[in-house]
């Protein structure tokens, strides 16, 4: 179970369209300008650009994109300032939410956000109302093909990893939130080739859906959610989201 919905969204983007990469593209891109903007243009010494490079090119992101993205958040004076807004709700029969933006608008986006939870049969909640239901983790995803287990596991407990899972076709190796980066780059460096490295809300519980209306609602909700130019990233603890289609 653990890990089972960042993977099925994962395996999703790998079949989009150029169109949709293009918007993955330009989300990552917002990410690398703020993160530019915070600490300075060089990942060595701006963990957190460093690691939304990793993300980047885990996503193939082109490497003349993102320096193109770091000279200009690097030399703008007068560019957007992005804020980061978590928002929390419930989606069809109390699925549990969490948004995770980044907007120069925040009127804009709240209103997107409430309007897209209140049109598939869910509710935008306050601060904390379904943050209590996840813990905050690092995880790195590594595809089983060709993998030794025991090898992986045993590089990732030695780098620091806190746990070993395996879901279906997929490695799952956790980690404490500021410890995500070294142990990336460890495994990295060891000959591992990740598929997503990323500080995640991990559900504490699922809940599954059984009518086809609220798998549909809940569906499209999630994708409403995923072609807004504000939204990072969404969180929830839905078990069978692959029942969508």
């Amino acid at each position: 179970m653990s890990g089972h919905s960042k993977w099925s969204t994962i395996k999703r983007k790998k079949e989009k369209t150029d169109g949709q990469r293009a918007k993955v593209f330009t989300k990552i891109g917002r990410e690398i300008a703020v993160a530019v903007r915070a600490g300075g243009p060089d990942p060595n010494g701006n963990s957190k650009l460093k690691d939304v490079i990793a993300k980047a090119k885990s996503n193939n992101v082109p490497n003349d994109n993102i320096e193109r993205i770091i000279k200009k958040a690097a030399g703008e004076g007068n560019a957007n300032e992005y804020e980061e807004i978590v928002y929390e709700g419930y989606g069809p029969n109390g699925i549990a939410v969490i948004v995770e933006t980044l907007t120069d608008n925040r009127n804009r986006t709240a209103a997107d956000v409430r309007h897209y939870f209140d049109k598939y049969g869910g509710n935008m909640g306050q601060s904390g109302s379904v943050m209590f239901m996840f813990n905050r983790q690092g995880i790195i995803l590594i595809e089983k093909d060709g993998v030794d287990e025991d090898k992986l596991m045993e590089a990732a407990l030695e780098a620091g990893a806190v746990d070993f899972l395996t879901d279906d076709d997929i490695f799952d190796v956790r980690t404490e939130p500021n410890d995500l980066g070294a142990i990336r780059d460890d495994l990295e460096a060891a000959g591992y080739k990740y598929v997503s490295a990323e500080v995640e809300y991990v559900p504490t519980t699922y809940t599954a859906l059984t009518d086809p209306d609220d798998i549909k609602n809940m569906g499209k909700m999630l994708e409403m959610f995923e072609e807004n130019d504000d939204v990072q990233d969404v969180w929830h603890n839905w078990e069978n989201e692959d029942d969508y289609e």
